[in-house]
């Protein structure tokens, strides 16, 4: 076991692990660290606690200091840097004629490189452009491609629901998501239903996930073969979060409508099984 404390460097960012170095702190404290990019300056979002050695990965970085009043400073003053160098690399990426979109400038907190973030649809050679960045700035220089997700993440929003984009405001992490979560839970699969203001699938799927895999296992699936009060029938619509579900029967006419049972009412003859088209999966493949 050792003790650690847990630096997040983001507003909504990844939590890393660094040694106390014998000193006690608390949540929202601004504190100095090292890292691999350099001297870095961060927030406690876990204060000191015993964690396992296989939870930790070797060696641990030293706390250097809690943040002092010349360290408040000169984050102010490299914020107003990033805003000049946001608008000289836009000039200069306009002056290669480039195809990418700068989305942000992040300089390290002791200044030794310079990182800029940018999306393109696809490979871009930004060689001449770092070139003519380190003769600008006389530092190191790091482009950075993204991903459309990490755009909206680092931008904020508000997303299809009207409330700040998760990942903006309190996703650490992204989570996979897939085609086949938006069909389990039985959503439309218009792209403009289940996908988010960054163009694709909607975080917000994973979240009830488990609830549905759960309900999945214990729910017969559309076109099961079920015995019922009434007889037997086949499964042609289920709700599984009401657990009801309608039945056409066997012994009814083919114009007649399904009958309405609850999930417990009913016993399983053969289940069905969720079909996922394949070229409706190829055409929302894009999205995840």
């Amino acid at each position: 076991m050792a003790e650690v404390i847990g630096v997040r460097f983001k507003e909504v960012g990844k939590v890393y692990y660094f040694d106390p170095d014998n000193k006690k702190l608390h949540i929202g404290d601004t504190v100095i660290v090292e890292t691999a990019r350099g001297i870095e300056c961060g927030v406690i979002a876990m204060e000191n606690k015993e964690v396992s050695d296989d939870d930790i990965v070797h060696p641990l970085k030293k706390l250097i200091r809690k943040a002092t009043k010349e360290d408040f400073k000169k984050l102010e003053d490299n914020r107003r840097k990033e805003k000049d160098a946001l608008k000289i690399c836009e000039k200069k990426i306009a002056d290669h004629g480039l195809e990418m979109k700068l989305v942000d400038v992040e300089y390290t907190f002791d200044n030794s490189k310079i990182l800029f973030y940018f999306t393109a649809d696809g490979r871009v050679d930004f060689r001449a452009l770092v070139k003519d960045l380190a003769s600008v700035f006389r530092t190191r220089i790091e482009l950075r491609q993204i991903g459309v997700r990490d755009e909206s993440k680092m931008l904020g929003g508000l997303g299809v629901c009207g409330r700040p984009f998760c990942c903006s405001s309190f996703l650490g992490e992204f989570h996979p998501v897939s085609i086949k979560m938006a069909k389990e839970q039985g959503l439309s699969l218009s792209p403009t239903k289940i996908s988010g203001t960054c163009g694709r699938l909607m975080c917000c799927l994973k979240y009830e996930q488990d609830a549905y895999t759960d309900l999945l296992k214990r729910t017969p699936k559309v076109g099961a073969i079920v015995k019922t009060p009434l007889g037997r029938g086949l499964v042609v619509e289920n709700n599984l979060l009401s657990q009801t579900l309608k039945v056409k029967m066997d012994n009814t006419p083919d114009d007649a409508a399904p009958q309405t049972f609850k999930v417990k009412q009913v016993r399983l003859v053969k289940d069905g099984y969720i079909k996922l088209n394949k070229k409706e999966m190829d055409e929302l493949k894009g999205l995840e």
